[in-house]
Formats: C-alpha cells, sequence, structure tokens
C-alpha cells in the first residue's frame, strides 16, 4: 500500500518522499499526502507535463518524444482542453504516455469546498475516460495547489496528488539555456521533473531535445510517474 510507503523513513534504500498533510498519522488513518519525488540510489526520472491549453505545442513536444525514442513520461491533462483537443489526448494515449488528470476548472482547489473539488475531479475523470479510455488515478492540481483538507479529499477519491521536486520554469519562458540549466542541473535520482506543454511555454520544444540528451549522458533513464511509484512499493514490500 502506497500509504505504508509514505508514513515510512526508515527505508535504506527507496522510499517516495512526500509532503504530509497532518503530523500525525494512526493506523486506522494514514496521512494524506503529495508526492514529490522517490528516493532512490538507481538514476532514473520521471519526466511530466502538464497541457492546459493550445494546440500548437503539444505536437511537436510529442515529435520531440518520438525523434528521442523516449517512450516513458507522464501527462496531467486538463478535461476541456482534452474534450476541445481528443486527437492529440488519443495520440499521447497511442504513443504509450502515461496520463493523469490536471482537473476541470484550472482554479485552486484550496480555495473551494470539498464538493466542488469532487465534482470537479469526477468532471475531469469522466471526460478523459471518454476521450482517452483512461481510468486516471494520479492527479497534478491546478497551479499545484492543495492544503491538508485537499489532500485528504483526492486521496479519499483513490488518487495520488503528483507534484515535482525539478521545475523547469519553462511556462516562465526564460530562455532555452536556463530550462535545459535548471532540468539538467538539477535532477536526482527518483525525481520528478515538471515541464509544460501547452501554447503559453515557447521554449520547452526548443529545449526538450537537448534535456533529453543531458540527462541520459548522466545516465538517467526515463520512467512514468507510476513507474517510479513501483519502485517504492517493491521496497516496502522486501521490508
Amino acid at each position: 500500500m502506497l500509504a505504508v510507503i509514505l508514513t515510512s523513513c526508515l527505508l535504506p534504500h527507496t522510499f517516495a518522499y512526500a509532503k504530509p498533510a497532518t503530523t500525525a498519522t494512526t493506523a486506522t488513518a494514514p496521512r494524506a499526502s503529495a508526492i514529490y519525488q522517490v528516493k532512490t540510489d538507481r538514476k532514473v526520472v520521471a519526466l511530466t507535463f502538464d497541457i492546459s491549453w493550445g494546440e500548437k505545442t503539444p505536437g511537436p513536444v510529442l515529435d520531440v518524444l518520438a525523434d528521442k525514442g523516449l517512450k516513458k513520461a507522464t501527462f496531467f491533462l486538463s478535461s476541456p482542453w482534452t474534450k476541445q483537443h481528443p486527437e492529440i489526448a488519443q495520440r499521447i494515449k497511442t504513443m504509450g504516455f502515461e496520463i493523469g488528470t490536471h482537473g476541470h476548472k484550472h482554479d485552486n482547489f484550496s480555495q473551494h469546498d470539498d464538493a466542488w473539488i469532487r465534482d470537479q475531479v469526477q468532471k475531469s475523470h469522466d471526460i478523459l475516460k471518454e476521450v482517452t479510455g483512461v481510468e486516471t488515478n494520479l492527479i497534478r492540481t491546478p497551479n499545484g495547489d492543495f492544503n491538508p483538507r485537499v489532500l485528504q479529499t483526492l486521496n479519499g477519491m483513490g488518487y495520488q496528488v503528483i507534484q515535482w521536486k525539478t521545475d523547469s520554469l519553462d511556462w516562465k519562458n526564460p530562455g532555452v539555456d536556463t530550462i535545459i540549466h535548471r532540468v539538467v542541473g538539477r535532477a536526482v535520482p527518483g525525481d520528478i521533473i515538471l515541464m509544460h506543454a501547452s501554447d503559453s511555454c515557447k521554449q520547452t520544444v526548443d529545449a526538450l531535445p537537448r534535456v533529453i540528451d543531458g540527462l541520459r549522458a548522466k545516465g538517467y533513464e526515463f520512467l512514468t510517474v507510476s513507474e517510479l511509484l513501483s519502485l517504492a512499493s517493491v521496497q516496502t514490500k522486501q521490508e
């Protein structure tokens, strides 16, 4: 159980690193948590992309991944975007990439009550399933916003909240070299790396080939988020 992973800090090699919702934990009420990385000795990372709007950037991002032979990545798709661009969402699925939800309305969950959160997540779940056939169980909340109540609500719906350890800041368009240096220079084993494939991110496509090459040159292998989390599951079961 992932809950076991989150509350264990004594594993010698591999464990999930998470920000807990509370400091107290009991056997019957595990802490709700957001996942930032998996601690591991293996040089593996999860490359993740958020998509909220646009049709100019997602295709070229997928082209780069195909050109580089990178078959493992995780895409967090907003449901309005998915409904508006089903052909791109279906291409992501067909290429074998993992799909999680980025919610429905792009608004901070912490500013709304539990009923609103559940309604938004269910809407996104239903739309992504209709378009891609995927039953999502990973969520990256809009703007990465959450609080303990939000985490408990989402975990209660069967969702793992996925954050990131390394932020490319590509959404700020800081320059191609800056994006590359931030990711390649900061990535660590078990990292979850945040990038975007929305049209507002105008430098991601140019930076991505060198990000991939740079990480590979350092010996990194790419996994999906779920595969990354499974490393912690395996280690915990061994313990």
